[in-house]
């Protein structure tokens, strides 16, 4: 399964963080060391459009905020709350965010008129255009209606927003449809898109996904206290609806293994994936582990409540927010051997691959509940923070292991709040994030050089 270069480059469209492929992560030997001034001290900074001084950003970075709850858009709906996980696209010459809104309970679908999926699903899609000098918004619209709790997803190479939902809810729960699945998003729409659930990449509480460019296959995290690490593998490369083959993975000669305890940094685990038989089971809605059962049943491995998950240089890089001896988390990778064949270091084994602790956190003020994740222009990985406590931090990974903080929620105007959805334009120049709460989106930008992001 190769996705050509025309499909590729379809439309026209590329996702920003594309930019990012060839940096490496994290090596074998990593320190893991704490920095805490990186950019320098965080300092409480003004929004230039607002003059609300929502974060601390280090000295001479700047942000606005833009798509904030509420405000009308240019489609005439107004902005849906709960702003969460997004990407960056280039599209015919504009600079395009298309974010998730993470509704819940049964309501009023997000678009008052045109594609809808379920008349009572409250979560779906909004794209904005921004202006890549001014960072203000242009235009704004509603790109996916009808979903439910639509918390991450993630970019294609093809240019599009694959947005998951983290909920198995359906009739039961008062909707009129059945909810669990993946949904397709493509950046160069202008309104609301026809709504197909994606049933074959599975019905449970989807987090993230990643897809490796050179196979097409995409890999899934799922948000549940013991989750799976899922791939897909299409039928058709680049056409996620023709359908396709669900699998979790598994630690080779190590059934039913547990990844959320006593796991040692860097250590190489042997890797091989189990067949889901039932990817869109009939009881997925009164049981939350239908689809994780069935992979378990066949051996496969369990994490603590898996998150974010980012394609990179060959690698999947994923977060498990509550693993670790202390549970404030753990970042993982995965890295196939045809990955591992190119530097001539090929295993002849059943396994597919190898996973890989990358990083744990042992100190609540180092790193807590690190969620939505993506890689930064200089190859580090940016990690949003979820955690217990109202003070949220964007921490940045280097590819020497050293942690550090770049930006802080500093408001009590809107109680806690959640860093979600960081993702880098395509020229790399600004960082768009969502801050879940006060429900705005903000771009930022500095002296990115003077630092590893």
């Amino acid at each position: 399964m190769r996705i050509d270069r025309r499909t590729f480059l379809r439309g026209s469209v590329t996702g920003g963080a594309f930019l990012v492929l060839q940096h490496a992560l994290p090596g074998d030997t990593f320190a893991q060391t704490v920095s805490r001034e990186t950019y320098g001290s965080l300092v409480r900074t003004p929004s230039l459009n607002t003059g609300e001084s929502l974060i601390a950003l280090p000295p001479g970075f700047q942000y606005t905020a833009i798509g904030p709850r509420g405000s009308q858009m240019a489609d005439g709906n107004p902005t849906p709350t709960r702003h969460d996980g997004m990407s960056a696209f280039q599209v015919r010459g504009e600079l395009r965010l298309v974010r998730n809104h993470e509704h819940f309970d049964p309501g009023p679908r997000i678009a008052r008129s045109g594609e809808f999926y379920d008349t009572l699903g409250q979560g779906g899609t909004t794209t904005l255009v921004v202006d890549p000098r001014s960072r203000l918004l242009v235009r704004d619209f509603v790109s996916l209606s009808g979903t439910s709790v639509n918390c991450a997803g993630g970019f294609t190479p093809w240019g599009s927003w694959i947005t998951c939902e983290e909920t198995t809810a359906g009739p039961g729960a008062g909707f009129q449809k059945k909810h669990g699945y993946c949904f397709e998003v493509s950046a160069d729409a202008n309104g609301p898109v026809a709504a197909r659930p994606l049933t074959a990449m599975g019905r449970f509480r989807h987090e993230a996904i990643a897809i490796d460019p050179a196979s097409g296959i995409v890999y899934l995290t799922e948000d549940l206290g013991g989750s799976g690490f899922y791939r897909f593998l299409p039928n058709t490369a680049g056409r996620l609806a023709d359908g396709g083959r669900l699998q979790m993975l598994a630690i080779l000669d190590r059934l039913r293994y547990d990844t959320q305890t006593g796991q040692l940094p860097g250590i190489r685990l042997p890797v091989y994936w189990v067949d889901i038989p039932e990817p869109d089971p009939v009881d997925a809605e009164s049981n939350l582990f239908a689809v994780y059962n069935q992979g378990r049943a066949r051996g496969a491995a369990k994490f603590g409540r898996l998150e974010g998950a980012y394609y990179a240089s060959g690698r999947i890089v994923f977060v498990a927010t509550n693993g670790g001896d202390k549970g404030l988390g753990q970042i993982w990778e995965y890295l196939p051997y045809k990955a591992l064949d190119a530097r001539r270091r090929a295993v002849r084994s059943p396994a597919s691959g190898v996973l890989r602790l990358v990083y744990e956190s042992n100190d609540i003020n180092t790193l807590k509940a690190p969620d939505n994740l993506c890689m930064s222009p200089r190859g580090s990985l940016l990690l949003c923070e979820d955690g217990p406590t109202t003070q949220q931090y964007l921490r940045g990974l280097t590819s020497v292991g050293e942690i550090f903080d770049f930006a802080r929620y500093d408001t009590d105007s809107f109680g806690r709040a959640e860093f979600a959805g960081a993702t880098f334009s395509p020229d790399g120049e600004t960082l768009f994030v969502n801050l879940q709460g006060p429900d705005v989106t903000l771009a930022i930008w500095g002296p990115w050089a003077s630092g590893p992001l």
